[in-house]
């Protein structure tokens, strides 16, 4: 399955540091634009180990939450 993200970067000295506008918290940096790319990927599939998001367990059940904001 293929997402769609926005990458927001900035320069810091000599290094490109970058976010994932949609997804808070998935943050990295890199030398190049390039490097910066790889990173964020990896910095987007470490975050979805760590959280279970995309889960293939097979017990996996879903429930839609409401939440006044």
């Amino acid at each position: 399955m293929q997402r769609f993200f926005t990458l927001e970067y900035w320069q810091d000295d000599n290094w490109f540091v970058g976010k994932l506008k949609e997804i808070p918290g998935v943050f990295s940096q890199g030398k190049t634009i390039e490097e910066l790319k790889e990173n964020i990927i990896d910095a987007y599939h470490m975050m979805l180990a760590e959280s279970g998001i995309e889960s293939d367990h097979p017990d996996v059940k879903h429930i839609e939450l409401r939440i006044e904001v």
